[in-house]
């Protein structure tokens, strides 16, 4: 089986009310985010999981703060946007083979259309969920995919839009199952490297979540996601919550393996 390295890379920086991480807990409490994506590089591969949040942030924080407040911004640091981020490590967007997206939200789908040559990896069952639901509590339909990448998405960049089942393999040793939980476009992606299974997921923001049973609060299915938790307990060999700040104390540098 191919193995693979993964980096985790910090493209920026949130506070949540603690019921949003941790369901029906830390009342009192706001508790950081990172937003990250993850580069997987290995023998003919350079896939991200997500890309990122836009480099103008102000249409995502005005529907954040609509009602969690200015302190649920998110903030960018200088050198954190995805291009300058992968720059940095010597990856152009036209060396990236595959976007997997978990799930669709603006702050992953927002920088598809940078990676010219990738293949654009989803959830089928999200999909389907965004195409036949006209409202939805949780998702804004402008904001899940917005209008200008759509239009794309069903055009010109169809072939290259591949729509995963429930269990999938996008590469040897890079696959993906659903989730749930979060979102319906949510999935873990799996990744072979030298240290074993890691298990890259939305469906658990903090590593807490998986570790102590305990479901993030903004959830969809709290079954779902207990039943993820189990699987990827039992299946994986290091759990990625895509965001995390713990990721990098865990992980000098993001570098996993």
């Amino acid at each position: 089986m191919r193995h693979y390295e993964v980096t985790m890379l910090a493209v920026g920086e949130s506070e949540i009310p603690g019921p949003e991480l941790f369901w029906m807990s830390r009342w009192d409490q706001w508790l950081p985010l990172t937003f990250q994506v993850a580069l997987v590089r290995g023998p003919g591969v350079i896939a991200l999981v997500n890309t990122g949040p836009p480099l103008d942030l102000e249409p995502l924080n005005r529907g954040w703060e609509s009602f969690l407040g200015a302190r649920a911004a998110l903030h960018r640091g200088e050198g954190e946007f995805v291009l300058s981020r992968l720059a940095a490590l010597g990856v152009r967007p036209s060396d990236v083979t595959h976007v997997l997206l978990t799930a669709l939200q603006l702050y992953t789908v927002a920088n598809i259309l940078a990676f010219d040559r990738a293949e654009i990896c989803l959830s089928r069952r999200g999909w389907v969920h965004f195409h036949t639901t006209h409202r939805h509590p949780h998702d804004v339909r402008e904001t899940s995919i917005p209008p200008e990448i759509l239009v794309r998405l069903v055009t010109d960049l169809w072939d290259r839009v591949r729509l995963l089942e429930d269990e999938a393999i996008v590469a040897d040793g890079l696959r993906t199952w659903w989730s749930g939980g979060h979102h319906r476009a949510s999935m873990v992606v799996e990744v072979a490297t030298t240290l074993g299974t890691v298990a890259i997921s939305d469906t658990f923001f903090w590593l807490q979540n998986v570790l102590e049973d305990h479901p993030i609060g903004i959830c969809e299915s709290i079954e779902e996601a207990l039943t993820a938790y189990a699987r990827v307990r039992r299946t994986a060999d290091v759990i990625v919550p895509l965001y995390d700040p713990g990721n990098f104390e865990r992980f000098p540098g993001g570098k996993i393996a």
